[in-house]
């Protein structure tokens, strides 16, 4: 299952509730949930392949994302 049309706000705030935090912001935001480091892009539609991925690296499952959204 591909996530698509997932800004950069809504998957900061997703993994905000998965208990990942904000340690570095710029043109990507880092996020660590002090285990685990993402690094996710600020685009208003983020690649569904490229979330696909940064939600394998958190450790999460899709549907353990899509509750979260």
């Amino acid at each position: 299952m591909l996530f698509t049309d997932i800004s950069s706000e809504r998957a900061v705030n997703a993994f905000s509730k998965a208990s990942f935090r904000i340690i570095k912001q710029g043109k990507h935001i880092g996020m660590s949930d002090g285990k685990r480091r993402i690094t996710i892009p600020r685009h208003k539609r983020i690649n569904p392949y490229t979330l696909k991925s940064i939600i394998k690296d958190a450790g999460l499952s899709y549907e353990e994302f899509k509750e979260l959204i």
